[in-house]
């Protein structure tokens, strides 16, 4: 139950009314952008490493960014600002167990290779997910 868990926990933050109300596109990680606006974030969540117990995990969230390629920075950083206010030092409980998020960082990746109009950048975040014993 924990990949459920995290999965819904992570995903309760872009199903919020708040959220919504940013009116940034919001995808899973299986989402192929080929069809879109020229701004979405895709998430993805990496869970990658040990927690405190056998119900636990940590990982990583990587969100991709993607804007109009030759806007320039402003607008992936001004998403990343969003997302952490959404993000940085939180702690979401949907089930049993609970996920918390520390320190987000950003790297730029240039054009996306499957669309040159958009530009990709990736906002990443590390968590600890404590299930219940």
């Amino acid at each position: 139950m924990k990949y459920t868990e995290l999965q819904a926990d992570i995903f309760s933050v872009f199903d919020s009314a708040a959220w919504k109300a940013e009116n940034i596109n919001t995808y899973p990680s299986n989402f192929v952008g080929m069809n879109t606006t020229n701004e979405f974030i895709r998430v993805t969540i990496i869970p990658s490493g040990q927690g405190i117990n056998l119900p636990s995990i940590s990982g990583l969230i990587l969100i991709d960014i993607f804007s109009s390629a030759g806007d320039g920075p402003q607008r992936p950083y001004a998403i990343a600002d969003v997302l952490d206010s959404y993000l940085v030092g939180k702690t979401f409980k949907t089930g049993l167990g609970s996920t918390q998020l520390t320190n987000s960082s950003l790297d730029e990746r240039g054009r996306d290779p499957d669309n040159d109009i958009l530009y990709r950048t990736i906002y990443s975040i590390p968590f600890n997910f404590y299930g219940v014993v």
